[in-house]
């Protein structure tokens, strides 16, 4: 039996440890993206045995992740099957990448279907050339960047901290006034709050661009492995020409060297949002789907 709960920032040490054991780079599963996201999407979180197992979703319509952690997969999976069968749907998995489907389809033969949705599909990208950005395919990004530098001469890069996340919700603020109407940005401010109430607990790492003595672009996440590191959010006004492309650089080269890779999560299948994440060339375009059990 699955025994859910709403996910606390006392939960982030056991999560972690299953976590170790997760065989991809998907931005899903780390804790950060859970906590910060658990009243938008109604998530709940259990821990059986030595797996981490999380449910999305309210008035049994439930989704759940993938079981990460080490021990009997097949069992983990069989109780995401009971705990839906008890809730009268069939059950359905998220973030399955290739490895994953090969183990469910190993353990349940011919009793899931897959479904797949390239808006889900993450985009992966080398941490030196977003860092440099060397090159025919990135000239049109270090003109961008050339050209805030020059309409902004006294531009400064600063590391996100206590002295200056206050400012960072004020320009968050800002910014959320002009799309008062959407509710998924409404949702998407109660995250960022939530992260930034919570930032040295959840050990996140943020950069802004500070022009004219104010915010003008903040970008912050977590460290997914030792070789990637996740972008959760990221924010600069669309008028501003060259903030994203700034705050994306400078927070790479100061931040980041650390890291292979950079995982700036999925574009929902929005068509502006796809083509800013194409134009960055990514290394890896990770492909996810959903495991839907018939059996």
């Amino acid at each position: 039996m699955l025994d859910f709960k709403e996910p606390a920032i006392d939960d982030k040490q056991w999560v972690d440890e299953c976590f170790k054991h997760l065989k991809s780079y998907s931005c899903e599963y780390t804790f950060g993206n859970v906590f910060v996201w658990s009243t938008a999407y109604s998530i709940m979180i259990c821990r059986y045995k030595d797996f981490f197992i999380c449910r999305c979703g309210k008035n049994n319509d439930y989704i759940y992740s993938v079981p990460i952690g080490t021990g009997d997969f097949k069992d983990a999976v069989g109780q995401i099957i009971e705990d839906a069968k008890s809730a009268g749907i069939s059950a359905s998995i998220y973030g399955v990448t290739d490895y994953y489907k090969k183990l469910i389809e190993e353990y349940f033969p011919n009793q899931f279907s897959f479904e797949f949705d390239d808006g889900y599909s993450e985009y992966i990208y080398s941490v030196e050339k977003m860092a440099e950005l060397k090159g025919k395919k990135y000239h049109s990004k270090r003109n961008h960047i050339t050209n805030f530098k020059k309409n902004n001469p006294d531009w400064s890069f600063e590391i996100i901290d206590k002295s200056n996340i206050g400012e960072c919700i004020d320009f968050h603020s800002d910014w959320i006034k002009h799309h008062a109407d959407d509710s998924d940005y409404s949702f998407e401010y109660e995250a960022v709050l939530k992260s930034f109430e919570n930032y040295e607990k959840l050990g996140f790492a943020g950069g802004l661009i500070r022009a004219n003595g104010k915010v003008t672009a903040y970008t912050m996440g977590e460290r997914l492995s030792d070789s990637v590191f996740v972008t959760h959010f990221e924010k600069a006004p669309p008028d501003i020409h060259g903030a994203y492309a700034i705050i994306n650089q400078e927070f790479t080269r100061n931040c980041l060297t650390d890291y292979e890779y950079v995982n700036r999560e999925e574009d929902l299948g929005l068509e502006g949002l796809r083509k800013a994440k194409q134009s960055y060339n990514p290394e890896i375009l990770l492909e996810k789907c959903v495991a839907v059990y018939n059996g």
